[in-house]
């Protein structure tokens, strides 16, 4: 069930607490899925048939206007509100035929919105994507499938897929970095680093375990999150890179590279998402993709400057190069 707010500190500026109004937010945020206006009513006269109609349209207003729904046009002639107080932004796929709506969140639609809104130097300040069409029970004939399950835990899963993708690719490629690396302490850092990456794939695939010990449909549910620079893991280019060959110095600034882009993809969705498990899984997951980014920072400055070091020992006339002759 989603959180409730504090509703003292969401009154609009110069409004005054209502009872009536904290009684609609609460009932609002206990349904799931898309409520029209008298859908709630309904609900709400369930509990309080004093509440008049009036009143649940202002509060809905209200509720907009303070971030704790979204208002919504499936096409149906009237509109439809969900949750965005807790909530991951979304985009809907919606069927003409039997009015269902499937949600679903992509990086690269929203990448796409911030491109055309920088170009045009467009302050944006909401985007809504509803893409319109025939689902696939109604275009087979086939009987619905079950609902989709609560989005929270839809979230939850889809983000441990991703950081489970990841740091399997991450340990694919530190272990490969580990065996072509010919300097002592960098192949250390290399193991070491796979041996971290092995540690916590286990402990993301024992919490993908639980999650769906919770709801065992969960694995079955239509993918949530879209991330198609990260299906496959943000690792996995760096792997396929070493196979060409590389030396020491060229090993760590790809993974650099891996890590630097592996932290500023979960932070940045980590701090787009609003309050959720999975908001919490790729701000965890940024915070040790910046750990890893620093060791590996150090370790090839100081690569440098051990080479620095050989390659002044080894001019003539040093000492290192008149001990060799």
């Amino acid at each position: 069930m989603t959180a409730l707010p504090d509703l003292t500190r969401l009154k609009p500026e110069g409004g005054k607490r209502s009872s009536k109004r904290e009684q609609i937010v609460n009932v609002f945020l206990r349904q799931e899925g898309h409520l029209s206006a008298d859908d709630l009513v309904d609900l709400i006269r369930q509990e309080d048939h004093r509440i008049s109609r009036a009143t649940v349209y202002r509060t809905l207003q209200w509720m907009v206007d303070a971030g704790i729904a979204r208002k919504v046009d499936f096409g149906e002639g009237r509109f439809r509100f969900e949750h965005s107080y807790r909530q991951p932004r979304h985009f809907h796929l919606i069927c003409k035929s039997c009015h269902r709506s499937f949600e679903f969140l992509s990086s690269d639609i929203e990448a796409l919105v911030e491109e055309v809104a920088s170009a045009r130097s467009f302050a944006a300040s909401q985007s809504v994507v509803q893409i319109y069409g025939t689902c696939d029970e109604c275009r087979t004939g086939r009987q619905p499938t079950q609902a989709d399950g609560h989005k929270d835990l839809l979230f939850a899963r889809d983000a441990l897929r991703i950081a489970i993708a990841t740091e399997r690719s991450g340990l694919e490629f530190y272990t490969r970095a580990a065996r072509l690396t010919r300097d002592p302490r960098g192949r250390k850092v290399f193991d070491d680093l796979a041996l971290e990456e092995k540690e916590h794939l286990t402990k993301l695939e024992a919490r993908y375990n639980e999650l769906l010990q919770r709801d065992p449909q969960l694995e079955s549910q239509p993918t949530f999150l879209f991330f198609k620079g990260a299906a496959n893991g943000l690792f996995a280019e760096g792997a396929d890179r070493l196979l060409k060959g590389v030396n020491d110095q060229q090993a760590l600034l790809i993974g650099i590279r891996c890590e630097r882009g592996s932290h500023q993809f979960f932070k940045k969705y980590g701090e787009r998402f609003d309050d959720s498990e999975g908001k919490q899984i790729f701000l965890e997951f940024a915070d040790e993709e910046r750990q890893h980014l620093e060791l590996l920072i150090r370790e090839y400055r100081a690569l440098l400057k051990r080479q620095g070091r050989r390659r002044r020992a080894g001019r003539p006339g040093s000492p290192a190069a008149r001990a060799a002759r």
